[in-house]
């Protein structure tokens, strides 16, 4: 990019904010989760955490519990909202006008399964995927285990964040 370039780019406030969907059934959320969200957090001027209703998972806690939770934890980030949903994400991002799409990836069959979803959503609507790996420290953090753990008596708060 040349300095004129630069200078002919609108600033910050007088274009469209960016929005960006963080779709998952964070059941529950995790620390893995709110890395993924605050590493993505300057990339976006709102970022709207997307509690899914997924038929094929059996879920731990209510669908409208899930929301209230995630939006007390993360209520101090800016730009950050919580919503339920129920439907296609792509239809969800046309209503609110966001672009993106946040997903995080531990391993390599994450990117597989993510890949052919983000594919799939550009295809149907445009709608870019940008796949954040989970630090290394997360990386075995997931809300299935977190689920075991907690169904068995174990104590997994080091795993949830507070």
């Amino acid at each position: 990019m040349t300095a004129k370039s630069l200078e002919q780019e609108p600033h910050r406030e007088s274009r469209q904010p960016v929005t960006a969907l963080f779709p998952g059934s964070f059941d529950p959320f995790t620390v893995g989760h709110m890395s993924v969200l605050e590493r993505a957090l300057p990339l976006f001027d709102r970022i709207v955490i997307v509690v899914g209703y997924n038929e094929a998972k059996t879920s731990a806690s209510p669908y409208a519990g899930r929301v209230d939770a995630i939006g007390e934890l993360t209520r101090r980030l800016p730009g950050v909202s919580v919503m339920a949903w129920n439907g296609l994400t792509a239809d969800l991002a046309r209503e609110l006008g966001a672009r993106y799409i946040i997903r995080g990836v531990r391993t390599a069959a994450d990117y597989e399964y993510e890949y052919t979803l983000a594919t799939v959503n550009r295809t149907i609507s445009g709608l870019e995927t940008i796949l954040i790996p989970t630090l290394p420290e997360h990386a075995a953090v997931s809300s299935s285990v977190v689920r075991e753990l907690q169904h068995f008596g174990h104590d997994a708060s080091q795993f949830l964040p507070h």
